[in-house]
């Protein structure tokens, strides 16, 4: 098992200075943001794709640091209810998907997206209860009109190409849970599975390690994150939550680095589940903690990790 780095976290680096500086500080892998909401800062497709030689310095840069890339990721809404941002963001998924394939990558990364509520709608519409039943058909009219559609479309496509999607299951998505994961995969692909996250599963009241087991086989790429849930807050207004990240204190939970949120306990139970059912590559962190600084909060994780991951493969069970 490797550690990585969503390298959009130092975008205001120049691509090579961010390499080596994630060697310096002992990550194994990048994952890289091609576009939409990550921004393109270190991955810019569609200027890569009209130049082979590009493409080939491009992971000469990486490669020769030793370093792999764990995915290309372009987390967006190719479904959103205004069809110029939904064609934007579905463009920059096909130009990172034929990336990927120059470059060797077998993932993709990003959002299922969530449509409006109903056709004629310009607000994208998170539904997370079935009543008053216009909800309900709301939520019928997202999956089987929008949502199922798209993706059937985009994994035939991932698939000519032999690119896996990963999914991460995020609240304001139509995916944000396992059930709803899947739900689309069995709709729509084998080749869609999860950019699993924790971050997002703890403040739903989701267990990973549980969420882990149930998604065996399907989980193709992974975020290390954390998330603190504050005992006080959520007792007294619960875990749905619109304040701004940046209040710290008044939030029913934050994102922290790994290791702020839950002890090394709960992180190695999650790498011993990881490898247990499938998934022995790599752990991408991603630092969001309002608490932080990007290099405290990456070292931290950085060091925390080391404490954690498996890194040598079992053979045979020596003692049986």
């Amino acid at each position: 098992m490797k550690i990585g780095l969503f390298t959009v976290l130092y975008a205001e680096k120049n691509f090579e200075e961010m390499l080596d500086f994630m060697v310096a500080n002992g990550v194994e892998a990048v994952e890289l943001g091609c576009g939409n909401y990550p921004g393109n800062a270190h991955c810019k497709p569609e200027e890569l794709l009209k130049n082979k030689q590009k493409v080939k310095n491009y992971m000469r840069a990486i490669t020769e640091r030793g370093l792999v890339i764990s995915a290309l990721s372009c987390h967006g809404n190719p479904v959103h209810p205004i069809k110029v941002i939904a064609a934007k963001h579905d463009k920059t998924f096909r130009n990172t998907v034929l990336l990927a394939k120059e470059l060797g990558v077998e993932t993709v990364v990003g959002f299922s997206g969530l449509p409006g509520g109903a056709k004629g709608d310009k607000t994208p519409n998170w539904i997370t209860y079935s009543w008053p039943n216009e909800h309900a058909e709301a939520l019928i009219y997202q999956w089987e009109k929008v949502l199922i559609p798209y993706w059937k479309k985009a994994s035939k496509f991932c698939k000519s190409h032999k690119i896996k999607i990963a999914l991460e299951m995020h609240p304001n998505f139509a995916v944000y849970n396992p059930e709803t994961l899947l739900k689309l995969r069995e709709a729509c692909g084998n080749n869609i599975g999860a950019n699993f996250d924790p971050s997002h599963l703890y403040w739903q009241g989701i267990d990973p390690v549980l969420a882990i087991s149930a998604l065996k086989g399907k989980i193709y790429h992974f975020h290390a994150k954390d998330t603190r849930v504050d005992k006080h807050n959520t007792a007294l207004n619960g875990v749905l939550d619109t304040k701004g990240l940046a209040a710290v204190a008044e939030r029913s939970w934050l994102f922290r680095t790994v290791g702020y949120g839950h002890d090394q306990y709960e992180w190695k139970s999650i790498v011993s589940a990881l490898i247990a059912n499938g998934y022995n590559s790599v752990m991408s962190i991603e630092h969001e903690d309002a608490l932080m600084t990007k290099d405290e909060g990456f070292k931290k994780a950085v060091a925390f990790l080391k404490s954690c991951v498996i890194k040598e493969k079992l053979g045979n069970l020596w003692w049986a």
